[in-house]
């Protein structure tokens, strides 16, 4: 995960509110294989799916992929016809396990899992490419410290299209290299990628000519796709039509 340090940061570092949030309910229906020494939750199609293979990459937040809610959520990218697969690049050590733990060091678990994650995720790629052959439809969906991942990876021929939702650690240069679609799921108020942040990038997104579409949804904060309360309507609805939208956006351009 590259990052320059003379171009504009767009998305700082996770807050407080990157762990913060509502664990969800349900009954996952994946399961956990390694895949270039990295756990990773796989969620298969229906057995009845047909047309081109199709393949979503799942980059966590900093609750990773084995997290309840993250694994509801790629089975439900799943179940419209994708191969679901979300590596943890965090090797069995996310920030929940941290939260109650007055002297947790969070720079430092940062400083940690960004090497981690950078070192792992190309050849995880790799694998993953070898695994489903070169003529699959491939996608990546990023969320918090996963946005990068997913927009880096939208500047090479290794996707047909990306996406984000309430992302961290992004500048002005990963905006300024895609050349695949890209979606912005975002948060009315949120203090990592602030609106002025992401006007920018949609700035940026047009002088280049992307083809790209940003959502915004009033009334919820940073975290709401992943871990919004789905009690409270308005959030439910939000979480919900995020993932809609990103599941569609991969269908536009993987058929």
């Amino acid at each position: 995960m590259s990052t320059s340090t003379e171009s504009p940061v767009l998305a700082g570092p996770p807050g407080d509110c990157c762990v913060q949030g509502v664990k969800h309910t349900g009954v996952p229906v994946g399961r956990v294989e390694t895949i270039a020494g990295v756990e990773t939750y796989i969620s298969d199609p229906p057995a009845d799916t047909t047309g081109p293979t199709k393949v979503v990459l799942f980059f966590a937040d900093v609750y990773g992929p084995l997290f309840e809610n993250a694994r509801l959520l790629q089975d439900y990218f799943a179940s419209h016809g994708f191969h679901v697969l979300g590596l943890d690049y965090f090797f069995g050590d996310p920030i929940y396990l941290h939260t109650e733990d007055p002297d947790f060091d969070r720079p430092a678990w940062f400083a940690k899992v960004r090497k981690l994650a950078a070192d792992a995720t190309p050849a995880w790629i790799n694998a993953v490419r070898e695994k489903y052959g070169a003529d699959a439809k491939y996608n990546a969906v990023g969320y918090c410290f996963g946005g990068p991942f997913a927009l880096e990876i939208a500047t090479t021929d290794n996707v047909v299209a990306s996406a984000f939702a309430h992302p961290a650690f992004l500048n002005e240069d990963h905006f300024k290299k895609v050349k695949k679609p890209l979606l912005l799921s975002c948060a009315e108020t949120d203090q990592t990628f602030p609106s002025e942040s992401r006007r920018r990038a949609e700035d940026i997104l047009a002088e280049i000519k992307a083809t790209y579409h940003v959502q915004v949804f009033s009334g919820v904060v940073h975290g709401f796709a992943t871990r919004g309360d789905p009690t409270i309507d308005h959030i439910r609805w939000a979480k919900e039509e995020s993932a809609r939208s990103v599941i569609n956006w991969f269908l536009r351009f993987s058929s």
